[in-house]
């Protein structure tokens, strides 16, 4: 099987989705969670594809502000929720729960339909999106618009 290559950035704000939902920039409930301590997490790899180019997942989903940022980087806030972004690289750091990719996008305030196509370690997911579960290293993808090879897996940082 051949690598996948590199896609481009889209440009403009539907490529650039904001971080916060209304809820998590008040620290209110958010998708039936509530914001507290950090706790241990695990990490999940979230890429997402429309019209052929990379839609950003940007950091501080999750983290209700004020925010403590190292460049891109949100390092803390206020409160974070069971599923959070602190870095814009699409790793979600997930709470030890049974949540869903449906659950993410209900913190992140986010429309989850309008992708189509989603896959899970390279593999067709054939069941609703907002079913996929969030396991301890997925490689999750979403697509709208033409397909892009998914990638199978992602090197997490250590500790994650």
């Amino acid at each position: 099987m051949t690598a996948p290559i590199p896609t481009p950035i889209g440009v403009g704000p539907a490529f650039h989705p904001p971080a916060l939902s209304r809820a998590v920039s008040t620290g209110a409930p958010a998708g039936g969670f509530r914001c507290g301590d950090g706790g241990a997490r695990f990490g999940v790899h979230l890429e997402l594809f429309a019209a052929g180019r990379v839609v950003i997942v940007p950091a501080g989903i999750g983290v209700a502000p004020p925010w403590r940022r190292d460049g891109a980087y949100v390092r803390s806030g206020r409160c974070s929720y069971a599923a959070r972004t602190r870095e814009p690289t699409g790793v979600i750091e997930v709470s030890p729960a049974e949540l869903t990719l449906g659950d993410f996008f209900a913190i992140w305030g986010q429309r989850l339909d309008r992708y189509r196509r989603g896959y899970v370690g390279g593999r067709r997911w054939r069941g609703k999106l907002a079913a996929i579960p969030l396991r301890r290293h997925a490689e999750i993808v979403l697509e709208v618009g033409p397909f892009v090879r998914p990638h199978t897996s992602f090197l997490f940082r250590k500790g994650i």
